[in-house]
């Protein structure tokens, strides 16, 4: 009874691995997908540790987009169960740094010029704050989501302008997902505020839900299938 006991434990220990990506596939029972996910506590201290990296990145402002599209990039390398050192970062930074200005330079510009449109409506400098006010929220919010997206369509062969490109028509094709991505960008705009070194953590779930919102949407796909 006890072997019998033994080998039905061993089977369903078998039958875990191998949903979670982490074992050899097992006869009736189908792989999972993002294996680099299933350990919770993992990925939150990877979400973490990215998100340093990118702050530092980051600290030059308009490096920002870089600095996404090589935290996004890094994250899915994780949570694919694939070759995720710190090394391939740092030489997605210097594939992208000096290219990534045409999209880092006129995105802080604007939001120059948004943010100093909201704080002269906000002290009642300007005729029509409040509507002024809300056009420039609206305006930061819809800028956040272009340069999240956009990070998250980088690559080293695709290129910047071509990755922008590409972001009307994944809205278009996604409304919910880029939803999801806007609510990721309130988060860390939330977090900073009322605490700047929670920026690490912001910048970090953001990248994270670069990453997971397409999954969820091909997921959605295959069911419907």
């Amino acid at each position: 009874m006890s072997v019998i006991s033994a080998e039905r434990r061993a089977h369903r220990a078998s039958k875990r691995e191998a949903r979670s990506g982490a074992g050899p596939t097992v006869a009736g029972t189908e792989p999972g997908v993002n294996p680099g996910a299933t350990a919770k506590f993992g990925l939150f201290g990877e979400v973490l540790t990215i998100g340093l990296m990118m702050t530092v990145v980051a600290l030059g402002v308009v490096t920002l987009p870089i600095a996404l599209a090589a935290g996004i990039r890094h994250l899915r390398r994780f949570v694919a169960a694939e070759d995720s050192r710190a090394g391939f970062f740092w030489a997605d930074i210097r594939a992208g740094i000096l290219p990534s200005l045409v999209i880092g330079v006129p995105a802080v510009l604007i939001a120059a010029v948004l943010t100093i449109d909201v704080v002269l409506a906000g002290s009642g400098a300007l005729p029509g704050g409040e509507a002024i006010a809300v056009i420039g929220w609206a305006g930061l919010l819809v800028l956040a989501v272009a340069v999240l997206m956009t990070a998250g369509a980088w690559s080293p062969s695709l290129g910047w302008v071509v990755a922008l490109r590409s972001v009307p028509g994944t809205i278009r094709g996604d409304v919910a997902g880029a939803a999801y991505i806007a609510a990721a960008a309130i988060f860390t705009g939330v977090v900073t505020w009322a605490l700047a070194p929670l920026f690490i953590a912001g910048i970090g779930c953001a990248a994270l839900a670069v990453v997971a919102v397409p999954a969820r949407r091909r997921r959605g796909v295959h069911s419907a299938e």
